[in-house]
């Protein structure tokens, strides 16, 4: 059984567009069902959960009935816009059912820099985590530019971990973790269980590696781990066909890459570290 470098009171769950969207771009109401009991369950426990959660330009595209929008930015924000109301609506009635509020929280990579911007949101997540209340952030696609934006919801992700300064990041999308090479054309790749430092060697297993859905691969995945790595946040990556992978790693079951978050000389986790 995995070991944790931190109890798990706090986690972060980021899910790709693959995990919520139909290949099509339409939402997967009975994946946002599964996952909503995966999330209630871990509230239930008495762990709170963070949840990031792409698939707003590709639900919006579906919804309008276009193509998904790629080099248009003013297209791709309008197309955001409408698919994040329509995401939102259905992870509103998926937690509803279980007696739960979410909250809705836009960000933009000045959450980072802008020392007001940092605080509100670090105040406005924590209090609704105080308040029972799921909160779920995306990028606030609608505004963001090349200067703000965050560009995929792995580093995304990575932030509000640090933000919040959560136990754990869980990143799951269509990816199984990190592999000794490109699992698709070497039959012999292998999953790697743990890693504790990410070199340039590591970096380069993960260059070609990417998603079916979202905009991010497997190197996103590991510039996510890094950045939570330094706070001593675990990372996992993992994958999401099966949703209850959620319960088994929070049992400490083998699933997926765990990235260790480092420690000092005493043998504990980083925190608190602004």
């Amino acid at each position: 059984m995995r070991e944790f470098s931190r109890e798990i009171k706090k986690i972060v769950i980021k899910v790709g567009s693959s995990s919520v969207t139909h290949q099509n771009g339409g939402v997967n109401i009975e994946r946002i069902e599964e996952l909503a009991k995966e999330i209630v369950n871990l509230e239930n426990k008495g762990i709170r959960v963070i949840l990031v959660s792409s698939g707003a330009i590709a639900t919006g595209a579906h919804r309008l009935d276009i193509e998904r929008p790629r080099g248009d930015v003013s297209a791709k924000q309008a197309t955001a816009a409408v698919g994040q109301v329509t995401l939102m609506n259905t992870f509103l009635k998926a937690f509803a059912e279980y007696g739960f509020s979410i909250g809705q929280i836009l960000l933009t990579r000045m959450v980072e820099t802008n020392k007001i911007m940092h605080e509100n949101a670090e105040n406005t997540i924590n209090r609704l985590i105080d308040m029972g209340v799921i909160p779920i952030v995306n990028e606030n696609d609608t505004i963001s530019t090349f200067e703000i934006n965050f560009g995929d919801n792995d580093t995304l992700s990575a932030v509000v971990a640090k933000l919040v300064d959560a136990d754990l990041l869980l990143l799951l999308s269509d990816i199984d973790g990190l592999y000794t090479n490109d699992p698709r054309i070497d039959e012999d790749a292998k999953l790697i269980s743990e890693v504790s430092i990410i070199d340039e060697k590591l970096r380069s297993m993960g260059k070609d590696a990417y998603s079916k859905v979202g905009t991010g691969g497997m190197a996103t995945k590991i510039n996510a781990a890094a950045l939570c790595m330094e706070r001593g946040i675990d990372t996992i990556i993992a994958n999401s066909i099966d949703l209850k992978n959620i319960r088994r790693i929070i049992r400490g079951e083998d699933i997926g890459t765990i990235f260790k978050g480092k420690t000092n000389k005493n043998g504990e986790a980083f925190k608190n570290i602004k």
